[in-house]
């Protein structure tokens, strides 16, 4: 369930967030600005575009996004300098109702990503590829099942509407990303700055830092206190990328 987040949580908001964060494997902060304030915050932050990682991100849907409906993403990347992955994504989920071959993949995480006005749990079916893979499945050079394991495929399948195979969905891309991963020494945690570039000009700018479930809420609290002092608002409007995109994408010819 997606729901409010600090500091006006009720208790009962509050306990499912404390249920959701012991059972997973990892929390990830996440805060997206709007573009009119990104310039600023990239100054605040004191970031060099030079320094960031390229990738190139595609995602298979339906025209009318099927899969989304039913809180399925499935997904690929091209990153430079390392292999491709790939990734089927169910969301959201409580982890004590995942079924416990999927919980006892090494391929498999539950995180919990948290931001400004909610908080949502996914479970995650990942792989690794070579080079060229997700090149040659987006040219049409290879089917896209080949681009997903076969745990990936099962998990797939299991959460997928009824007759909707893998090679039935629409290529949706690609978004080119910059990322950025740094160490802040007034931060002491991993800090991760994305922008995302979409076809029409528009971009998203996404700030995240991963931790340990027990450290979560003290994370929180670090977060905020940082940003702040970097002079970054965290009042804007939230958005999640992955939603951002398929939309972006179903609205195109």
């Amino acid at each position: 369930m997606t729901t409010a987040i600090a500091p006006r949580l009720s208790d009962t908001e509050l306990g499912e967030l404390l249920t959701l964060v012991k059972a997973a494997d990892s929390v990830e902060l996440k805060l997206t600005i709007e573009e009119e304030h990104q310039l600023a915050a990239l100054h605040g932050l004191q970031l060099d575009p030079l320094d960031a990682q390229v990738r190139q991100v595609y995602f298979f849907d339906t025209p009318d996004l099927a899969l989304n409906r039913v809180g399925v993403v499935v997904r690929a990347r091209r990153v430079q300098g390392k292999g491709d992955d790939t990734v089927v994504k169910l969301r959201p989920v409580i982890p004590d109702q995942l079924s416990p071959t999927w919980r006892k993949s090494p391929n498999f995480v539950v995180e919990v990503d948290a931001m400004p006005g909610g908080f949502v749990c996914s479970g995650s079916m990942k792989r690794t590829l070579n080079r060229a893979e997700v090149k040659d499945a987006v040219r049409g050079e290879r089917p896209v099942r080949k681009l997903f394991s076969k745990e990936q495929r099962a998990f797939y399948a299991e959460h997928a509407p009824e007759g909707l195979a893998l090679d039935d969905l629409t290529i949706m891309g690609p978004l080119f990303v910059l990322k950025l991963r740094m160490t802040p020494p007034a931060f002491k945690r991993r800090l991760v700055t994305e922008v995302w570039f979409y076809p029409d000009g528009s971009r998203i700018l996404e700030l995240s830092t991963k931790c340990a479930p027990s450290e979560a809420f003290t994370a929180v609290a670090e977060t905020r206190a940082f940003l702040g002092k970097c002079g970054i608002d965290m009042n804007d409007e939230q958005h999640t990328k992955t939603k951002q995109a398929l939309e972006f994408f179903s609205r195109q010819p």
